[in-house]
């Protein structure tokens, strides 16, 4: 669940990412042409906590991965140390809120977000975009957890026939969309769907448990992955490790566009 200390931990900080918002607003002054107005996309709102329960760097990695989606985004943090805190009031305005990366202690980070959890779940009960990428699809879960899963979680170490059985950082093969494929991992969960499960997966472990699902809650949706598909080139180099596919996004674009359809 946490990468080592990579070198763009040390980045600027990102406080808003705004990508398309210029070519938005010069369409809607009648500076492009009535054609091209018609294929710019009102930005979509995110939120991506960031504090005690998010490792060092996972939240800006995230954020870039929204920054360079097929659909534009505006990004702000949310956290007890950032100046908008994680409440019902920050949700209200935002269309997806992003649970990055943790530590290793999943009770941990818990303690950290469980006074929000009421406001996540009636918020994506009512609408909203839950995205969970490693701890955030342990939190996902029911135990502990913003229970938003139609089911739960547990660590794909401890699962049976499992190709990692310890917490090192790794490249594990999936099964994207039946199509197979390499992602960063470090002690990733799995999700365990009740029978009949009204859910999407997207990809599955080489032992066939599920690693990427968007399930429905309420008029929202859940889209939990338990690799890292927003781990860029300098998580690889600073393991040592190898894509075999190389360092894309596009798996990440997908569960991005997987959970916000319909926004």
């Amino acid at each position: 669940m946490t990468p080592p200390v990579h070198s763009w931990y040390r980045r600027r900080p990102l406080t808003r990412v705004v990508p398309a918002v210029v070519a938005a607003v010069l369409t809607a002054a009648g500076c492009s042409g009535a054609d091209d107005s018609r294929h710019v996309s009102a930005p979509l709102s995110a939120l991506v906590y960031r504090g005690p329960a998010a490792c060092d760097g996972c939240p800006e990695s995230v954020a870039s991965l929204l920054e360079k989606a097929p659909r534009p985004f505006t990004v702000e943090y949310v956290g007890p140390d950032e100046e908008i805190p994680l409440t019902a009031t920050a949700l209200a305005d935002a269309d997806v809120y992003v649970q990055p990366g943790g530590g290793d202690d999943l009770d941990a980070a818990w303690e950290e977000v469980k006074g929000a959890a009421g406001a996540i779940r009636d918020w994506v009960r009512d609408g909203g975009r839950y995205l969970g990428f490693c701890m955030g699809g342990y939190l996902a879960g029911q135990n502990p957890g913003f229970d938003l899963l139609p089911g739960d979680t547990d660590a794909y170490i401890a699962s049976r026939d499992a190709s990692v059985r310890d917490q090192r950082d790794t490249v594990v093969p999936v099964h994207w969309r039946d199509e197979p494929r390499h992602m960063y991992f470090q002690d990733g969960p799995v999700f365990l769907l009740d029978d009949g499960a009204d859910a999407t997966v997207l990809a599955r472990y080489d032992n066939g448990t599920v690693a990427a699902v968007v399930a429905p809650y309420g008029r929202g949706r859940v889209g939990v992955v338990g690799p890292h598909p927003e781990a860029d080139a300098s998580w690889y180099e600073d393991e040592g490790l190898r894509n075999p596919d190389g360092v894309r996004l596009d798996l990440g674009h997908d569960l991005i566009e997987e959970t916000v359809s319909g926004l």
